[in-house]
């Protein structure tokens, strides 16, 4: 290598990359449509890189040294490396050109499937609500350079005048993440293949050192993580393999080892002993390491501006801790984001409904760039140069802290007042006979997990309420009208449970928090949450309460159509938590109480009003796992708790459902039981039934919905696709315990193949009976 070039002193792990106004998402989705062509969506994810890049010079990140991470995705990081590596699943071979590539058309098939075809697992990245697409690794896997996208990326950047820093998931973690494939024999480990994709890595280094690149950033969060099915030795000896061997290229640029969402700890050595010029350490969620010998010749970055969060924090905490890491005698310091900023919205500044004050205590990823520019203004010239940002920094927290609402008496003794009989239910065989005497329903019970499609005329129409250009009674209206044709469809389809289809809900939790005190919601708060699919977090950011019943006008409206029964459905306490930006003044546990409380009284409620069935959905459980085995166990023990305070005040004869999806359910099938539900509906369908391995050999005793149908792929399963799979379950686990529901609610679906995937779930079910 030539001199080498300095590591920037102010940089970020990542940014958002679906656009201010999500333009990716409906410039990708206009592609599939084909409304657009290829070079059409390049030509706009093009336009979107660059902007993102003149606004981060804009923001004080330096455009020719490094600073900028190349970080775009049109679809999902490790997707992007599976196909720069070559790591076409095999049933998608037909996909791939004579020298092994795929074309945006394929990358985006391998993703969404295409006939028969499944598409690629789906499950959550890390402890965020990102979900990424899961690689298929086997003895057969053909690894070679089949994309070099990332380094016309690099390229494009220096056309534009910029210096930036190629980005892309580093090869343990990359296979870490991946899964066996359907040809891998049995008890294979993708990680076996190490030896085989590092010529790849290495390869691509070269592309990117001829290129111009000076920096390249690995990101490697299995390297902080526990719960990866390998074992701690395995993993570190992997990655002392992988950087020795990486490190050792001397034609290559320097490395920057991105480690995030926790603490390194015994793989903080192992990196330090290799050649890698800069590792990051996440100083939010993980803790200062001690010095290690090795490190004084490295740049430790140090993540000390939240990249999970939206909160301003405390500047001048993040500049002692910045000291504190340059007082290990490592070499240089530089500051960073603790994760990528893909993980919170682009602009505070472009929400014209939040309060002056509300908004004084955020930052978002703009605002957040702006902080690590003044601390890394603090690193070169002294604190007494940032010590007006500082004083402002301080100044908000105290302002928000002391603000009303933040603290309600009320709430807060209600939960001191909490008991242990205010966590359990009755015993479940009493419960089991009193819901089969009020229900009366077959065997293999169909249902659905709640929503149905959101049509452009559902949005139409909130849009046109939310602007005043009608009344509330027409909306109204507008509603229960969507609702009586939902239920006559499940009717004409045959489902057992059914459900209102949720029309007037924009979100899953954003519904909630606009019904609760203690939140506020956004604007334009877009977060990817997977592919073309964002969300818009809500702030929790007061002591929680329910003013007022809001879901039971519906749910009652519903039964009164139907014979049937009818499920009344709520978000769980752990996953309005978890896709919420929840305030970070007080313990998880205490704040999931107070959600957990405020559902007990809406359930309290719909009971009055003749609901029997209620869905309490929790599918980010196993999303707020800690990475740490030390900290799960604490964690399973407030989540659960907060779960079964929701649901502990319903009587016998009411059937409490949940739902869980995209989460390895063997890790918590424990905290799955305990949380005492009647029925458990999970996601199945993609992973083929897995899961009912784990159900089998937990012993699991209620009732559970394994998924037949996934939503997250524009296919429709055939009948004998669905009987497979209902086949599966039945063989594993007793028949009275099973269920028959898809994976997940349908909101996202369109209601051609909606109605298609259920008529065929019904009639698979019904020779399944048979």
């Amino acid at each position: 290598m030539s001199t080498p070039a300095p590591f920037p002193t102010g940089t970020i792990l990542g940014y958002p990359r679906i656009g201010r106004r999500r333009e990716l998402k409906r410039a990708v989705e206009s592609f599939w449509k084909g409304d657009i062509t290829a070079a059409e969506l390049e030509r706009v994810s093009a336009e979107l890189r660059a902007a993102t890049r003149d606004r981060l010079v804009e923001l004080g990140l330096d455009g020719r040294g490094s600073a900028i991470p190349e970080s775009f995705s049109y679809y999902d990081q490790v997707l992007d490396a599976a196909v720069t590596v070559g790591a076409t699943p095999a049933r998608f071979s037909y996909l791939e050109d004579a020298e092994g590539a795929v074309d945006l058309a394929g990358y985006f098939t391998i993703a969404r499937g295409e006939g028969e075809h499944l598409p690629v697992e789906m499950t959550k990245w890390f402890d965020t609500n990102y979900h990424y697409s899961v690689p298929e690794i086997g003895p057969e896997t053909n690894f070679h350079l089949a994309s070099t996208r990332l380094v016309a990326q690099y390229a494009e950047a220096v056309a534009q005048g910029y210096v930036t820093r190629p980005v892309i998931v580093g090869p343990v973690t990359f296979l870490l993440l991946s899964k066996a494939s359907e040809d891998a024999p049995e008890g294979f480990r993708p990680l076996s293949r190490l030896a085989d994709l590092l010529p790849v890595y290495r390869e691509l280094l070269r592309a990117l050192r001829a290129a111009g690149a000076e920096w390249v950033q690995l990101d490697e969060p299995g390297l902080v993580s526990e719960s990866l099915n390998e074992d701690r030795l395995t993993v570190l000896t992997a990655a002392e393999k992988a950087y020795r061997e990486l490190g050792d290229d001397t034609d290559r640029p320097q490395i920057f080892v991105a480690a995030p969402y926790a603490s390194l700890d015994d793989a903080l050595p192992v990196l330090a002993g290799t050649a890698v010029e800069a590792i990051s350490l996440d100083l939010v969620r993980g803790s200062l390491p001690e010095f290690t010998p090795g490190l004084e010749a490295k740049t430790l970055v140090g993540g000390v501006v939240d990249g999970h969060n939206v909160w301003r924090g405390d500047l001048t905490v993040a500049a002692d801790t910045l000291e504190a890491l340059r007082g290990l005698g490592s070499g240089a310091v530089a500051v960073a984001s603790s994760t990528s900023l893909q993980h919170v919205p682009h602009d505070v500044n472009d929400e014209p409904y939040l309060s002056d004050q509300l908004k004084s205590w955020l930052a978002f990823a703009e605002q957040k760039v702006g902080q690590i520019a003044t601390l890394a203004t603090g690193l070169v010239n002294g604190r007494g140069s940032i010590s007006a940002e500082l004083a402002a920094s301080a100044a908000a927290l105290a302002d928000r802290l002391a603000a009303p609402g933040v603290h309600d008496p009320v709430v807060r003794a209600r939960t001191a007042a909490l008991t242990a009989d205010d966590f359990s239910r009755g015993e479940y065989a009493a419960r089991v006979a009193a819901q089969a005497a009020a229900l009366n329903l077959p065997d293999l019970p169909t249902t659905t997990i709640g929503s149905f499609p959101q049509t452009g005329d559902i949005r139409r129409a909130r849009a046109s309420f939310v602007r005043g250009d009608i009344t509330e009674a027409q909306y109204n209206e507008f509603l229960r009208e969507e609702i009586r044709r939902v239920v006559a469809l499940q009717e004409e389809i045959g489902l057992d449970v059914l459900v209102h289809g949720e029309p007037e809900r924009n979100d899953m939790v954003q519904y909630f928090a606009e019904n609760f005190d203690g939140f506020d919601v956004t604007q334009n708060g877009w977060v990817q949450s997977y592919g073309t699919r964002a969300t818009r977090p809500s702030l929790l950011w007061g002591d929680v309460s329910r003013p007022a019943p809001f879901t039971v006008e519906w749910s009652a409206f519903t039964q009164s159509l139907t014979e049937k029964p009818v499920k009344g459905m709520l978000t769980g306490p752990v996953t309005i938590l978890a896709w919420s930006f929840v305030r970070d003044d007080q313990p998880l546990a205490e704040t999931a109480n107070q959600v957990a409380l405020a559902l007990r009284d809406e359930i309290a409620d719909l009971e009055e009003a003749g609901i029997g069935i209620i869905q309490v959905d929790e599918p980010a459980l196993r999303e707020l796992l800690p990475l740490k085995v030390a900290d799960q166990a604490d964690y399973l023990d407030w989540s659960v708790n907060s779960f079964r305070l929701s649901t502990a005040g319903a009587a016998d004869a009411t059937q409490i459902h949940t739902h869980l999806c995209y989460s390895e359910f063997g890790v918590v099938i424990d905290a799955i039981r305990a949380l005492d539900a009647d029925v458990t509906s999970i996601e199945a369908a993609r992973s083929k039934m897995e899961v009912v391995h784990d159900i089998k050999a937990s012993g699991f005793d209620h009732g559970i919905g394994p998924g037949v149908y996934d939503i997250h792929s524009p296919r429709v399963p055939s009948v004998a696709e669905i009987s497979e799979l209902i086949a599966t379950a039945l063989g594993e686990i007793p028949a009275s315990q099973v269920w028959i529901n898809p994976d997940c609610g349908l909101k996202t679906r369109g209601y051609e193949e909606t109605t298609a995937s259920l008529t065929n779930i019904l009639e698979a079910t019904r020779a399944a009976r048979g």
